[in-house]
């Protein structure tokens, strides 16, 4: 049993305390959801750019990109997307033998306030053509 002079002591001591523990507790969120959403972000640039390499449709690999971050909130859109084929005509968007490059910009909202918003960025790269 606590004595006359200590019994202020746990109080105290759990007011120090608290705010550090809150703090750090909300920091592990904040950093579990933007490790997500980057693993997300990734993702969907590989699918992006898996389906530019196969079908060699630019829109149908902002489509699969899109559907691979479907988690995400709130969701991509194709200004997110941009894709790059450095040899690639009109006729042919993404010729045999050249790379083929996906990258999701993304502004990721912060849960808590504390911090953020963070700018996230996912990228695919591969080869044309398989």
């Amino acid at each position: 049993m606590l004595q006359r002079n200590e019994r202020g002591a746990a109080a105290v001591e759990l007011a120090l305390l608290l705010p550090i523990l809150l703090l750090l507790l909300l920091g592990i969120m904040e950093f579990g959801r933007a490790f997500n959403a980057q693993a997300t972000l990734t993702g969907a640039a590989r699918e992006g750019v898996r389906v530019m390499s196969i079908s060699r449709s630019p829109s149908e690999a902002r489509a699969s990109a899109i559907v691979a971050g479907g988690s995400l909130n709130p969701a991509l859109t194709a200004p997110n997307i941009a894709i790059s084929v450095p040899e690639a005509t009109s006729a042919n968007p993404c010729p045999s033998g050249s790379t083929a490059t996906v990258t999701i910009t993304y502004t990721l909202g912060s849960l808590t306030g504390i911090a953020g918003p963070f700018g996230l960025t996912g990228k695919g790269v591969m080869l044309c053509g398989g």
